[in-house]
Formats: structure tokens, sequence, C-alpha cells
């Protein structure tokens, strides 16, 4: 659980904030779903709303605890696949090919800047790889305050070291989140459009927050296959360079308004 200073700061800024608070943004789930029609990849409407980032007991990166506030955006529901990065490239990177279902791995941040590339020039819709603040307010559906993706039961919804048996594992495969998303802890990292720093946390707006300052280590979240329990955690925060490729990176995707 995220500490209680956190949780603290999130009901008094509930009660003067004029955005729609984090408890309140976390009782809605999302209905609204678009499906790309060249992929089949779906994505849903998140509800925009106000939360606290970070962990003030987690990594020193994941500091400071801090009010963040989003407009509304769509997500994918599940990472992309082995399929549908066929479907668009036309290959298949991925170590673990055991299924067109299971998330797409061993691509590095700029070949998933190039599958967004291509996919928009194929597509109806216009897609780009989620800020670190869409992500980790998607992830706790919307603020809640759990230390995964769906809830405090990490067998119930992530593939980790202690159950993957040494793989990724088709999409979907373990209980959502409230928002009805899969995956966002656990099967593969995710990479992001921000820039890691130590201060990033310091260093950007309130308002739908994007780092891009110094430094060239992109963000990766949601832990893996391949990480312990603690590595899953959705304020835990990771690194690598934008040409690193592993078995256990991979991405979902934001569909632009």
């Amino acid at each position: 659980m995220r500490n209680r200073l956190c949780l603290a700061v999130i009901l008094c800024l509930v009660a003067i904030s004029p955005w729609p608070g984090p408890l309140a943004a976390a009782e809605q789930v999302a209905s609204d779903v678009w499906i790309e029609p060249a992929t089949g990849m779906e994505f849903v409407a998140i509800p925009g709303g106000c939360f606290m980032m970070g962990n003030d007991s987690g990594g020193d990166d994941e500091r400071p605890c801090h009010e963040v506030c989003l407009y509304d955006f769509w997500i994918g529901r599940y990472e992309v696949t082995q399929g549908q990065w066929k479907a668009v490239m036309g290959s298949n990177p991925a170590k673990f090919k055991n299924g067109d279902d299971y998330p797409v791995e061993t691509v590095s941040w700029n070949d998933a800047k190039e599958f967004v590339k291509q996919l928009n020039q194929k597509s109806t819709g216009t897609f780009r790889l989620p800020t670190e603040a869409e992500w980790e307010y998607a992830a706790t559906g919307g603020g809640r305050d759990y230390p995964y993706a769906g809830g405090e039961d990490i067998d119930a919804v992530a593939w980790y070291d202690g159950n993957s048996k040494g793989t990724t594992h088709g999409v979907g495969s373990k209980a959502p989140n409230s928002y009805a998303l899969y995956d966002m802890s656990g099967n593969v990292w995710e990479w992001c459009e921000d820039v890691h720093a130590w201060n990033a946390y310091s260093s950007t707006g309130r308002t739908n927050p994007l780092f891009q300052g110094h430094g060239f280590r992109k963000v990766d979240r949601g832990g893996s296959w391949f990480t312990f329990k603690g590595d899953v955690r959705v304020t835990r925060r990771d690194r690598y360079n934008p040409k690193d490729k592993s078995s256990n990176l991979g991405f979902r995707l934001i569909r632009e308004p």
C-alpha cells in the first residue's frame, strides 16, 4: 500500500480541487471502447481527473508523491500483441513466439515509436505512447490505493517471476483493474514517452505532465514476467536506453481524441 501521508493529502485535495477527485474518478468504470480496424486493438475511454502520483515510501525516483491532473484519454485495453505487431510491421521480433495473443517483446523504445508511425499511416486513428502520468493513472484505476494494477493480490492480476514459469503469457489472462485494463502489472514492462530523471516529479507541472528534460533513458512501467513482486508495483519506475531490446520489454498505446 502507498503510505498514509499520500492518502491524507488525497482526501484534502478532493475537498478543495475543482477537478473530479481521484476517489470519485476511481468509482467510474470506463465503458466506452473504440476498436482500431486494421489490428483489432481495443481502446478504453478513461475519464480525466486528479490523483496523487508517486510513492513517498518507494524508490528515490518515485518521490515526491504529488498531485497530477489529466484530461480524458483513451488507452489500450491490452499490451500490443505479436499478431498486431505483425499486422503493421510484417515481422515478429518476439523471443516467446507462443501465439498472436501474446505481448510483443524484444522491442526497443525506438521500435515502438516506429510501430506508432506505421500504424498512424495505416489507421483512421492517431496513436502514441502513454505519458508516465497517463500510465499510472490508468493502472491505478484513477487513483486507487492498491500496490498492483487491480488490487492487492499479485497472483490474481499479474505475471511475474513468482508465477510466470519464465515466459510471457497471453494478454488478458489475469484479472483486470477497475477500468477493465489488463496486464498493467506484470507480463512485460511497458515503454512510456517520458525521459527518465530522478527529479522528474519535481520538474513537471500539475496538468498533463510530460518530462522531456535532460537525459537519454526512457521510462518503462509495470514490471514483467521476469521481475520480482516489488517491481510490478504501480508506482515503480524503471528506465532503459531507447535502443535497448529485451524479452521483458513491450508497450501499449494511447489513442488521441
